[in-house]
């Protein structure tokens, strides 16, 4: 890789303050303190299947709920997505990802195409794991895409527990965005018709 694909982002509100690091180019180590159990756990997932470096320190307005800080969190890996991309020129640009966890399997489908969408299809049998709240997990998403500028497609092929489905949906996000941020030599400049994404 000629060029570092890394980026830094600061994000202080009256909610949340947070500092994200992401290296695009890892090795899918990771150091998180979010303040969020479940959720160190979930970016543990996406950042060594994706082989991302990452890390995320959170203080958050936790003591109300977690919701502040999840989607901020969101907000910040998305804008770190595309601040390391640069033009976006040589990726992929789309990845895909079927993932099993036991009973449960999670497609995953990316396009980084600077077009947000989020197409989210997965029901969480249980409203709780341990304390962290599962409505979240689309919350997440929703900003993750939103603020990254990609397609984000996730669907619930199969499942019955709603630790194995977000465990399952998180595996799968890391490995079909790292399919889509791969470096393919034979694409010259931007792979769009357009010239630009």
């Amino acid at each position: 890789m000629s060029e570092e694909r890394k980026s830094k982002i600061t994000r202080t509100t009256t909610e949340t303050d947070i500092n994200l690091k992401l290296n695009l180019d890892g090795k899918g180590s990771y150091v998180l303190e979010t303040g969020v159990p479940f959720m160190d756990h979930m970016l543990a997932l996406w950042s060594r299947h994706g082989m991302f470096d990452l890390e995320v320190e959170a203080q958050g307005d936790i003591a109300i709920d977690d919701h502040h800080t999840v989607e901020d969190i969101g907000i910040c890996l998305g804008q770190a997505i595309g601040g390391a991309l640069g033009d976006k020129a040589g990726i992929k640009r789309y990845g895909t990802a079927f993932v099993p966890m036991d009973e449960a399997l999670a497609m995953v489908v990316v396009d980084l195409s600077g077009r947000a969408y989020l197409a989210f299809d997965a029901k969480m049998p249980a409203q709780k794991v341990g304390d962290f709240d599962t409505e979240l997990v689309e919350e997440f998403l929703r900003a993750f895409a939103n603020n990254c500028g990609m397609n984000l497609h996730v669907r619930l092929m199969a499942g019955t527990n709603t630790h194995h489905i977000i465990e399952a949906i998180f595996k799968a996000l890391g490995r079909a965005i790292r399919d889509a941020v791969s470096i393919d030599e034979r694409i010259e400049g931007i792979m769009s018709t357009k010239g630009s994404l």
